[in-house]
């Protein structure tokens, strides 16, 4: 991998995810209990994360959960805790979320920074520090905190772990260095996979990329692939799909590999795109490690 800040903690990332399993248990008086009515907020990667981990969660039968970017939360809503995932700990509209709930319900905050604005705001703070990042574009974080949210369902994440050592240490497919557009598929909690895979390629190489559930695939996305363009599934490909894009002259990528270590891969190939492009990753254009907005939020208190 290359000199980067961001590859560095792109190859950080088992390692990373053995530390968060190992805390999953020690936090789960923090997390949300079985039963329990969940909200889970953020913003670009970690709004992400919450439509992965809310999935999973009503999967695994533990509760109805919601995933909202905090600027559209329904904040009249009735839920037993309210879950916010922030790696800074500082970003606006996550604050001004939990500082309406504040006395209403009960909140707890996944940060990278331990000491962020966000623990005054939060009831309960789960801190992982080891997985922060220099990088303004979110890797290690994102990825260490779902696998915390998958341990705490009660998953075993070995098998998770195993894959992205192997994500990390593998040679890039050259046939996916050569594509000119991705469109990443998923379905369930890999839908949010998805999303996320696709941010990445747009914040560290500008590419093209656009992401989603894999079933909507054919009601209109399909018209864009063609030579030169891939389509990265997340999961187990639908019945017919591999046909339907065989027949486009585009390029399937499946994997048996678990979806999370695929996003690995994925971070890996944006990274590569952006040096091979000139860019530098570490550096993406118009974005900062957090979002700090003058003033309230407004609108996010409808029912």
């Amino acid at each position: 991998m290359g000199d980067s800040r961001i590859s560095v903690e792109i190859a950080a990332q088992p390692e990373c995810w053995r530390l968060a399993a190992h805390l999953a248990g020690g936090a789960a008086g923090a997390l949300p209990g079985r039963g329990e009515r969940v909200a889970v907020i953020g913003c670009g990667t970690s709004w992400f994360m919450a439509q992965a981990y809310a999935s999973l969660r009503e999967a695994a039968g533990h509760g109805e959960t919601d995933a909202f970017a905090a600027s559209e939360a329904p904040l009249a809503r009735r839920y037993d805790r309210v879950l916010a995932l922030t790696r800074s700990g500082t970003t606006t509209e996550v604050l001004d979320v939990l500082g309406r709930l504040a006395g209403k319900v009960r909140t707890t905050a996944i940060t990278a920074v331990p000491d962020a604005p966000v623990a005054a705001r939060a009831d309960e703070v789960i801190a992982l520090d080891f997985a922060d990042e220099e990088s303004v574009v979110q890797t290690r974080f994102a990825t260490s905190q779902l696998i915390l949210l998958r341990a705490h369902l009660g998953e075993d994440v070995a098998g998770a772990i195993a894959d992205a050592e192997a994500a990390v240490r593998d040679p890039l497919p050259p046939d996916l260095l050569d594509a000119r557009q991705f469109t990443f598929l998923g379905r369930g909690w890999t839908a949010g996979v998805a999303q996320e895979a696709a941010l990445k390629m747009r914040e560290a190489a500008r590419f093209w990329t656009e992401a989603y559930p894999a079933m909507e695939y054919r009601h209109g996305p399909i018209s864009i692939t063609g030579p030169g363009r891939a389509v990265w599934m997340f999961g187990t490909v639908p019945d017919g799909l591999a046909a339907e894009v065989r027949a486009t002259g585009g390029l399937l990528r499946a994997s048996g590999a678990d979806p999370l270590a695929e996003l690995v891969r994925v971070q890996r190939v944006a990274v590569a795109l952006a040096e091979g492009a000139g860019l530098d990753p570490d550096r993406p254009r118009h974005l900062t490690r957090s979002v700090i907005l003058d003033g309230p939020v407004i609108g996010n208190d409808r029912a």
